[in-house]
Order: C-alpha cells, then sequence, then structure tokens
C-alpha cells in the first residue's frame, strides 16, 4: 500500500507512543542493571588475580564479540528449555519475554560498560589517588570516594552514547515476543500490509526519544563536569575557549 501521512499520524502513532514507556522501561532497567555489574567486571578485568581477570575478559570477549541477537536467542529459547516444567508452572513471569530481554540487555551493557569502565579507572589522575591516601583513607574508600567517581564522570560521554545504543537496541526485543515500539509497530505492518506507514513511524518515535535522551544525557554531563567549566583559564570559561 502508498504511504498515507493521514494515517500514519492517526492510526499507528498513537499506538506507537502507547508502547513507547515499555521502550524506556527496558533501557532504563537494562541500563541501571548493566552499569551497576559493569563495576565488578571492571575491577576483576584490572585484577591481577588470573582468576578473576581471565573470566571478566572473556566475558567482556564474548559480549563485545558476538551479534546482540544471538545473545537474546541464546538466553531465551536456551534457559527456557534449561528451566525445568514445574518452575515455569509455578512462575508464570517466566514465560515472559520482557524478563529475557532484560536480561540479555543488561548483560550486554556489562560487557560494553565494564571495558570503558576499565580504561576511566586506568585514566584517574594517580595524584588524586594519592592525595586521598595522605588524607588516611583505606583502599576502599579512595575506591568509593575518589576512583570510581572521578571515573564515572571521565567515561560519562562514552557511557552516554552506549545508553543511547541500548534505546535502539530495545528494538530487537520485539523478536522474543515484546511488544514495545518495534513490536508493536511490526504487529500493525503484519496486520494491515502497511509497510511504510509503520517503519517510518517507529523511526520518527524513536528519533525524537533519543533526541530528548540525548538532551538529558547533555545536561548530565554538563551538570557533573561544571567545575571543570567553571575553571578559567585566560578569562574565559573552558568550554569557550575550545
Amino acid at each position: 500500500m502508498k504511504f498515507d501521512p493521514i494515517y500514519m499520524f492517526t492510526v499507528v502513532m498513537p499506538q506507537l507512543i502507547w508502547a513507547l514507556p515499555l521502550t524506556l522501561l527496558l533501557t532504563i532497567s537494562s541500563s541501571v542493571i548493566g552499569n551497576i555489574c559493569a563495576v565488578p567486571v571492571a575491577l576483576a578485568r584490572l585484577s591481577p588475580n588470573p582468576l578473576l581477570w581471565i573470566p571478566a575478559r572473556t566475558f567482556i570477549f564474548m559480549m563485545r564479540g558476538t551479534p546482540f541477537l544471538i545473545q537474546l536467542y541464546f538466553i531465551y529459547y536456551g534457559l527456557g528449555q534449561l528451566i525445568p516444567g514445574w518452575m515455569m508452572r509455578g512462575y508464570p513471569f517466566l514465560k515472559d519475554g520482557i524478563y529475557y530481554a532484560i536480561f540479555a540487555l543488561s548483560l550486554n551493557t556489562a560487557g560494553y560498560t565494564g571495558e570503558i569502565l576499565r580504561g576511566a579507572i586506568l585514566a584517574v589522575p594517580h595524584g588524586e589517588i594519592e592525595a586521598a591516601r595522605a588524607f588516611g583513607m583505606n583502599r576502599f574508600q579512595v575506591f568509593w570516594r575518589i576512583t570510581l567517581p572521578r571515573a564515572v564522570r571521565i567515561c560519562l560521554p562514552t557511557m552516554s552514547s552506549e545508553t543511547i545504543l541500548l534505546l535502539k537496541a530495545t528494538s530487537i526485543a520485539s523478536l522474543v515476543t515484546v511488544y514495545e515500539v518495534m513490536g508493536t509497530a511490526t504487529t500493525i505492518r503484519v496486520d494491515t500490509y502497511r509497510v511504510y506507514d509503520t517503519l517510518i513511524g517507529a523511526g520518527i518515535v524513536y528519533f525524537v526519544t533519543v533526541y530528548f535522551l540525548t538532551r538529558g544525557l547533555n545536561w548530565v554531563e554538563r551538570r557533573l563536569n561544571k567545575d571543570r567549566l567553571a575553571i578559567p583559564v585566560s578569562g574565559k570559561p573552558l568550554s569557550a575557549q575550545a
């Protein structure tokens, strides 16, 4: 069928917007869980103990070296075969693809962010760590009060880009019966045989969502690094000198 903008904005777009909260739920939950899991992954990657850094490096290599679609299928269909039938009957939520999608997205995020965080930890100025030790902080306090916050600020632009990629990766969850934006668009396309209306509508929804998410992440980045932007060197902020 031919492209009909009126049909797209009056019929397709409202259904896609209605499915947008599920897309945001996938993004936010996977981002939070994945970034939290990235901390021990990065620490294990930096450990001199081969019992820690070898599994961490293998995990990162697997997450970064295989397509996310394979990871999602492996978790969705593989774990479904390993879970006993009585557990499936006793816990119906195990049949819902959204939990498998969140699990797969979180693992993928942990792999990517873990490597990013590792590099950021190595980039923390050694003088700041020495100053913290001079104040009497132990290794645990130095890491949680100095090293980790500083590393997050260093890699925040890269982590913001990973969050944007994570939002767009949620569209793959539609392949495991998760009816987020892309899953809803696919359902409408199959039912109505309207290809352009649904795909262009989904593209518009993703574009607008990414725009506002980018603005929000940029605000967070400026907020956390406002001290760096406010320090004058020659009478101008660093942002103006650049």
